[in-house]
């Protein structure tokens, strides 16, 4: 490590990447699960400093081997060798701004017998800026008091913002705001790619006869990776400070209507999920959610895991190992056990709760809070065996059952406003769930009226309608000025 580059915390995550090629960077590929995921090991470091010393063959938690002598018991084999040092705190990915890491460097293991390598942590990843703006691209970055207060240090939301053909040519005009929130861990720069110069998406935006709106795309970075945009134990007040800190902001800065009525969300799998939540848990201030692909809206059907009524996470009753993705044709691609050993990998502690990633987000966030100031586990990290306790703590973020408990409340403030669309071959079986609340909401009582459609044979990420039809039913809801 070189000492003028350790203006971070030098307390953190350290990753060594054993890659088959340098081409990404293996740093980029450290996440990965499947067949191509790379040999990688990690340790939880405190004072890393100079000339510190690391046993890979021994030491630290490897994935997907435990150890590299039980992968290479006879033979040589050669890699791209990348040292990756995590220790920001507050956005949870081993890329994030001031973590260091070194340049790829050839490694080839000769078995047995230790070797020294020397691996020179002399790259830092630069500090957040944001983009330059546009005439119709617009970033925020605002420290938010409610998540600072959480956290005990400054907290920010960030937002990029999407305007409105002829937003300057009419200044007197205030529109209605649509809140977007992308896929897991999407960042605020995705309206970037939103907007690029022959996008589909810009095509259709700015066309004469698309209803205008402001759009406001949320960030799903956090302090444990996506915060799911809800209130939490373990990330904070993030759906509070939304809509009492972030959307008044824009609100007020941009023009826009300010008033529930001409509020709107939508959403895609992480979004599509976040989007219902908050339509739920905040009924009188948004009107109407239009999801596609939702994270499980039902815990009895959390991918294949009914969170409520089985004790392992990894394998089911019959003791066979439990799917956790499949490709378009229903063959299993990735089980649980191996998409929950990455996140062990990624996460201090060697704990999937505190990956950043898929399970360590949605744990954070339905998750109560241990003494130790962190999210317990849904199950444990190692044998997969579910903790019946902290599952019935996740009643709180079960949607349907929300729902259920509380139709006499919300169900006529939310008539007409749940529109759903899922592909019946969802890599990650996320249409299971959405059929259990569809048949719940078609027994309610003031009735539903809930959108709901279903694609034959279609993926991860379908929708039922372009942009421009979306667009169109958000203004019938959202009205005239």
């Amino acid at each position: 490590m070189k000492p003028g580059l350790l203006n971070c915390d030098t307390n953190g995550r350290l990753f060594i990447i054993l890659a088959k090629t340098n081409r990404p960077d293996p740093r980029f590929i450290l996440s990965r699960a499947g067949a191509d995921a790379p040999q990688s090991f990690a340790w939880d470091l405190k004072n890393l400093g100079p000339n510190s010393k690391l046993s890979l063959a021994e030491q630290g938690f490897g994935f997907p081997c435990p150890k590299l002598s039980d992968l290479f018991t006879s033979r040589s084999a050669s890699f791209s060798l990348q040292a990756v040092f995590d220790s920001n705190p507050d956005l949870r990915s081993a890329n994030a701004p001031g973590n260091l890491f070194s340049r790829p460097q050839p490694f080839r293991w000769e078995s047995p017998g230790p070797q020294l390598v020397k691996i020179e942590l002399t790259e830092q990843i630069p500090p957040e800026k944001l983009p330059a703006e546009t005439e119709y691209l617009k970033f925020i970055k605002l420290q938010s008091k409610l998540l600072t207060q959480f956290h005990g240090r400054p907290i920010f939301l960030r937002a990029g913002i999407v305007l409105p053909k002829d937003f300057k040519r009419e200044p007197d005009r205030r529109y209605p705001l649509c809140i977007r929130i992308g896929g897991l861990n999407a960042r605020y720069l995705t309206t970037q790619n939103l907007m690029a110069p022959k996008s589909e998406f810009r095509k259709t935006w700015l066309a004469n006869d698309t209803p205008r709106f402001i759009l406001l795309h949320l960030d799903g970075a956090g302090p444990l990776g996506d915060p799911y945009q809800v209130n939490s134990a373990n990330s904070g007040p993030y759906g509070d400070a939304l809509v009492q800190e972030l959307i008044p902001f824009v609100e007020e800065k941009f023009r826009a209507r300010a008033q529930p009525h001409a509020r709107v969300l939508c959403g895609t799998s992480t979004g599509g999920w976040v989007c219902l939540a908050l339509q739920i848990f905040y009924s009188d201030f948004f009107n109407g959610a239009w999801a596609s692909c939702p994270d499980p809206v039902d815990f009895r059907a959390l991918e294949l895991l009914d969170v409520y009524h089985e004790t392992n996470a990894y394998m089911d009753k019959e003791r066979d190992e439990r799917p956790s993705e499949r490709d378009g044709h229903g063959r299993v691609v990735l089980t649980m056990r191996r998409e929950v050993g990455v996140e062990n990998l990624l996460g201090r502690g060697n704990s999937y709760t505190l990956s950043g990633q898929q399970w360590g987000a949605w744990n954070a966030t339905f998750s109560p809070r241990g003494f130790d100031g962190l999210p317990l586990p849904l199950w444990d990290p190692q044998t997969g065996n579910i903790n019946a306790d902290v599952a019935r703590q996740w009643e709180k973020y079960d949607l349907r059952l929300i729902l259920e408990r509380n139709w006499s409340t919300l169900g006529p403030k939310l008539r007409g406003k749940l529109h759903i669309a899922s592909g019946e071959a969802d890599q990650y079986y996320l249409n299971n769930a959405v059929h259990r609340l569809d048949e719940s909401l078609a027994k309610a009582n003031p009735p539903a009226d809930a959108k709901i459609v279903y694609g034959p044979g279609k993926l991860h990420g379908w929708s039922n309608l372009s942009l421009l039809q979306m667009l169109n039913e958000m203004q019938a809801a959202c009205g005239s000025p």
